[in-house]
């Protein structure tokens, strides 16, 4: 999908990516340049609900934060001293 900017810079988003955004008419929408060129659009405040979720996920200690990278391998791949031998 293409679509032009004009002389005042707006750019008007096609239906299917409103809609897929859950953008409606009035709502607003925050708008970043990524890394590679590009430009991202999506309706204001779902940053702040992502963060939400990722803050409560971290309440929750999934993350064991006092293991150390090579007990966090063990306990993932299991202990390599204990592979067969090829």
């Amino acid at each position: 999908m293409s679509t032009t900017v004009t002389i005042k810079g707006q750019v008007t988003l096609p239906k299917k990516v409103r809609e897929a955004a859950g953008i409606k008419p009035g709502d607003k929408v925050e708008v970043r340049a990524t890394g590679s060129g590009g430009v991202y659009i999506e309706k204001a405040g779902k940053t702040d609900d992502y963060k939400a979720r990722l803050y409560a996920l971290a309440e929750k200690r999934l993350i064991k934060d006092d293991l150390t990278t090579d007990e966090i391998m063990k306990e993932l791949r299991g202990d390599p001293s204990e592979d067969p031998a090829l």
